[in-house]
């Protein structure tokens, strides 16, 4: 957006930061991803932020995955989180792991039991849970509290190698049982897990949790700030005492709102359920919300970007309107999409007093929003042509400007035809549309004097191309499917995708290539599937050309 705006309260902070000459004035943000699913939109705020505030200031952005929970991790989502990073638009400084630090956490984990700050425990998760007491009600010691520092080296050095089953203990800190902070009632900084990492193999059967790693990751990389989803306020403490009591780097955390956006689910946990469940043909189906899925039905990273730069940064959650990510995406294809006919139901017209043999050649501007119009492609006509069905109607209602019988329309960059007639099947349908062209009325040098209120777009039989083309729509029927109470699976909407088998396309589309927009004119944004082969092509919906759902809810 080009209009200037106020600081967000993150820009604030730093700014005064750079004032004060905190940190050297350096600013060092990160992105740290947990690699056990595909991102979604949600996590495209959190790049766009946290790489967007180092490019302001100069700073620097690590890309660090979150990789401490070996069994629902996988050098697949690895690949991909790296590929969505890097087409929306930013490059890291650094790709780092927390796997990367295991050795260094290992031994913070050893000078907290040093300082008495940290012991084994035998109890189990139940026993742990209820030693943790409740909100209002002080935590108990557990039996293993006062373990000396020598028995714990010990024990923590057996867990490492490998001595014990999972479950069988953990390395809990020993802080507060009391505090109005459940995070600080003892939390547990290492568990057993014998499996096998997708980095580090077998090296490692105790994996430390995500209060441990995260600060700690955060202030061996130097990081200054730390930007975290409002969820993570309750950990702030626990991260603070961390880094003060080994008396490293002092990276902060700063928390702002996440997203959440109608009409759509924002919880990998259920995205995962619905590629498991088969309500969806995989993370990147078209009507997910993961950026994958948005890039193949046809969003563009600059959409996306202006997207989160749009909804801004706030510290309270709120639920954004996904009409504001679909106009985000239709102003930018506006600016970008190549023009072009495709006719999606299709219907046979003749035009009778055209030369069966004959052809021409006719031109149109790729863009005709661009300075430029970004040049142009030559599109075949001859006597027969598919048009839409809708743009017939037998019997006309009164402020109907297609075809209907004795109406008239031009053709887009073509003639002006009539409709003389029209035919029917046994069963009643309207199998074809006859019509004749007034030669005088070409584009672009129209001699003849006719006005006319309606264009339709067509395609010349004899060129076009059959495709497949996929019509997608969101993919839940309430706002908030994922309201508490509400099992979101049934409110899946079971129109979320229609697939029209034999569309045609005007002959230049089929050279259209993946990544591409392209407004198939009066009837949306499209783009190229992935699962396209040549002559089998696959053309994806990426939104309408207005706002239906808007109309839908009026309707309502």
């Amino acid at each position: 957006m080009s209009e200037e705006r106020s600081l967000n309260f993150l820009e604030e902070i730093i700014e005064e930061d750079i004032r004060n000459g905190k940190n050297d004035g350096r600013v060092h943000t990160r992105f740290p991803p947990e690699p056990n699913g595909y991102l979604h939109i949600g996590h495209a705020k959190s790049i766009c932020l946290n790489f967007g505030l180092a490019q302001k200031y100069n700073g620097q952005t690590n890309l660090r995955f979150d990789d401490t929970n070996p069994e629902k991790e996988e050098t697949e989502y690895v690949e991909s989180i790296k590929e969505d990073v890097k087409w929306l638009g930013f490059e890291w400084q650094n790709e780092l792991y927390a796997s990367d630090y295991f050795s260094q956490l290992y031994d913070f984990a050893v000078m907290l039991i040093r300082k008495g700050k940290a012991y084994v425990d035998d109890s189990t998760p139940d026993q742990i849970a209820e030693q943790k007491g409740t909100p209002t009600e002080p935590g108990t010691p557990s039996p293993w509290r006062d373990r000396s520092v020598e028995e714990n080296l010990l024990l923590f050095a057996e867990m490492r190698d490998g001595k014990y089953q999972d479950g069988e203990k953990v390395l809990r800190a020993k802080i507060d049982l009391a505090s109005p902070n459940m995070h600080m009632r003892d939390p547990i900084m290492y568990r057993i897990r014998h499996a096998h990492h997708h980095r580090t193999g077998d090296a490692w059967c105790i994996y430390p949790m995500y209060d441990f790693a995260h600060g700690q990751s955060d202030s061996i990389e130097k990081i200054t700030h730390s930007v975290c989803t409002l969820e993570f306020i309750p950990h702030r403490a626990l991260y603070d005492w961390f880094i003060e009591e080994l008396e490293i780097f002092p990276s902060r955390q700063y928390e702002f709102a996440r997203l959440n956006m109608t009409y759509t689910v924002m919880s990998k946990r259920r995205l995962l359920q619905l590629v498991n469940e088969g309500f969806v043909n995989g993370w990147d189906d078209p009507r997910m919300p993961t950026i994958s899925a948005l890039r193949r039905r046809g969003y563009t990273s600059a959409s996306i970007r202006d997207f989160c730069d749009r909804i801004g940064v706030a510290k309270r959650e709120n639920i954004i309107d996904v009409s504001l990510l679909e106009f985000c995406v239709r102003e930018d294809l506006n600016k970008t999409a190549w023009r072009r006919m495709a006719v999606l139901d299709p219907l046979k017209l003749v035009i009778t007093n055209y030369p069966e043999d004959q052809e021409e050649i006719f031109v149109g501007e790729n863009n005709p929003e661009a300075e430029d119009g970004e040049g142009s492609r030559e599109i075949p006509f001859s006597r027969e042509l598919w048009i839409e069905r809708e743009d017939f109607m037998e019997n006309p209602t009164k402020k109907y400007f297609r075809l209907g019988p004795g109406l008239m329309v031009r053709l887009k960059h073509a003639y002006i035809i009539k409709c003389d007639d029209f035919v029917k099947n046994e069963q009643g349908d309207i199998t074809e549309v006859h019509c004749s062209y007034i030669p005088e009325s070409k584009s672009g040098n129209d001699t003849s004097a006719i006005k006319v209120k309606g264009t339709i777009h067509w395609v010349s039989t004899r060129h076009a191309a059959q495709v497949e083309v996929r019509l997608y729509d969101r993919l839940f029927k309430v706002e908030d499917p994922g309201a508490e109470g509400r099992d979101f699976r049934e409110y899946v909407n079971p129109e979320s995708l229609q697939v029209i088998p034999s569309a045609y396309i005007e002959p230049d589309l089929a050279s259209a290539v993946p990544g591409k927009g392209y407004q198939f004119i009066r009837k949306g944004y499209f783009t190229l599937d992935k699962e396209s082969a040549p002559g089998q092509l696959v053309f994806n919906r990426t939104v309408t050309l207005k706002d239906t759902w808007a109309k839908e809810v009026k309707k309502g």
